[in-house]
């Protein structure tokens, strides 16, 4: 065969991959409005930047009708480019090829993506878009799923992870999105389910739609399973362009600094009074997150699900920080079963890839009741306070209203090896809020009035005493527990200003095999 014959017969192979499953089936995705698994890898990758590698992979099985039904790249496009000139590596499920069931080599190209992703550190994304296992394959199918889950375990906190599901993503294939860094969903065509709707219902009896049970909206709000729901598969493919852009290849490297030029010194005097007079009145947070950062710029992760915290990434100055607020906006910013869970995780993200966090306090609690006792709210905030306690990042809190009680403790406190904290003037920093506390501490004086205007009067003396004597900031910072009383205006420059002096700082933890976190 002469050498033009064989480089035709490379080209017809090629062309033959791309295909998948063939047009009809390429047709019906289009149809479904989702795109192929290489359409996919065109929209998320600088343009020419990737490189595939594994496309004339086909399967080895030959039961139940098997045979003869070869597809180059067997239902997985995987391979390397670039995001913004930056390496990643990358492999994309394809529905047209078996309903993009996991097979034996298929997850043998997963595992050598992740493989090559930690050799080098470099960050990797996975779309996903299966049926699941390979149900002709049996257990190989199974044990390809487990290689896979043991790579990503490998790989948690080496190299950023991220998951983006765009079509089903059932059974088995739900763990790997669950190991990595960041979820993405797509609105009503995307779902993830350990059983899906026909198992509910022989079982429990249940009748649900996939949307029902695992859609985009329910994993967003309800389960916090996935960390972005985006209304497309465009915008899914932007925001992962986006928050790696925080991130940096790996755990041996510090984040990218863009150029900014927002000013350092930049005075915003809505600051000042966006704290409302009434102490029991809400605002919100986002407020103050968006005046005090890089161009007013937030990305907001789990937007949908626990919001009475709120957590997410900016940059100060041009420097990459992770940012978690309580939300007075909603139940008054208490710390519950669910926040406690959502900002600890992504504390420990940031933590595991040099990202320094900034606190911002307004916080009356932990939240009370049965149903928060008995779903184990002492084990959950354990995970926040220890989330805290053990990251070696720069950690910058900056008190704004209420810090009562334990949640004091756990929001990022001196008490767990914060570097700078601050407290704005309106700042109250107390075991509790002051009627409590003087309902607690003149008990039996209150209980001897007999006229309710003096009882009325008498407590808010009571409260304006106790207010002043214990719960000032300037009582903390006596005791060094906060570093200065800033003014709110100013608090954009004095982050920066700390984040700038904690460039070098350098902080560990004792020797050990690994911790044992509060799960």
């Amino acid at each position: 065969m002469a050498i033009e014959d064989k480089i035709q017969e490379l080209m017809d192979m090629r062309d033959k991959a791309r295909l998948g499953g063939g047009e009809k089936r390429i047709e019906s995705q289009h149809k479904k409005g989702k795109n192929t698994a290489r359409e996919r890898i065109e929209m998320l990758l600088d343009e020419g930047s990737f490189e595939e590698f594994d496309m004339f992979v086909s399967h080895r099985c030959i039961d139940f009708g098997l045979k003869g039904q070869d597809y180059l790249s067997d239902g997985v496009v995987t391979g390397y480019g670039t995001i913004d000139g930056r390496l990643v590596y990358v492999f994309s499920q394809d529905f047209t090829v078996f309903g993009g069931s996991l097979s034996e080599m298929y997850a043998m190209k997963i595992c050598k993506v992740l493989d090559k992703a930690m050799k080098v550190g470099a960050p990797v994304i996975g779309i996903n878009d299966s049926g699941g296992a390979r149900i002709q394959e049996g257990v190989k199918s199974l044990g390809g799923y487990a290689e896979i889950f043991q790579r990503n375990i490998m790989a948690s906190g080496v190299v950023p992870q991220i998951s983006a599901i765009f079509g089903p993503c059932a059974g088995g294939a739900v763990y790997s999105p669950a190991l990595t860094d960041f979820t993405i969903m797509t609105k009503d065509t995307s779902y993830m389910f350990v059983t899906g709707p026909k198992v509910v219902k022989t079982v429990t009896g249940e009748t649900v739609t996939d949307e029902q049970l695992g859609g985009a909206m329910v994993h967003g709000s309800k389960s916090g399973v996935t960390h972005f729901v985006a209304d497309d598969e465009q915008e899914g493919i932007l925001l992962i362009r986006k928050i790696l852009s925080y991130m940096p290849q790996n755990n041996l490297e510090d984040p990218p600094i863009i150029p900014c030029d927002d000013p350092i010194e930049r005075i915003e005097d809505a600051l000042n009074e966006v704290i409302p007079s009434d102490p029991s009145k809400p605002y919100d947070v986002r407020d103050v997150i968006h005046l005090i950062t890089d161009y007013n710029e937030f990305v907001e992760v789990q937007r949908h699900y626990a919001p009475n915290i709120i957590i997410g990434f900016a940059r100060f100055n041009g420097q990459s920080v992770g940012i978690v607020a309580n939300q007075p906006k909603y139940l008054a910013g208490v710390l519950d079963i669910n926040s406690s869970r959502k900002a600890a995780r992504f504390v420990r993200f940031c933590d595991a890839f040099n990202i320094p966090i900034v606190t911002l306090v307004d916080v009356p609690g932990f939240l009370p009741g049965t149903a928060q006792e008995y779903g184990g709210i002492i084990i959950h905030g354990a995970k926040l306070l220890y989330a805290y306690g053990e990251a070696t990042v720069p950690k910058i809190t900056v008190i704004l209203r209420k810090a009562y009680g334990g949640a004091y403790d756990v929001m990022g406190s001196k008490h767990l090896r914060g570097d700078i904290n601050y407290a704005w003037p309106t700042a109250e920093i107390a075991v509790m809020g002051p009627r409590g506390a003087i309902e607690i501490l003149h008990n039996k004086e209150l209980s001897e009035f007999t006229d309710e205007k003096e009882r009325a009067d008498f407590l808010n003396k009571k409260e304006d005493e106790y207010r002043n004597k214990f719960a000032s900031p300037y009582v903390a910072a006596k005791y060094g527990f906060i570093d200065d009383v800033i003014e709110p205006r100013n608090t954009r420059f004095r982050i920066i200003r700390a984040l700038q002096s904690l460039a070098t700082k350098k902080d560990a933890m004792p020797p050990k095999k690994h911790d044992n976190l509060p799960l």
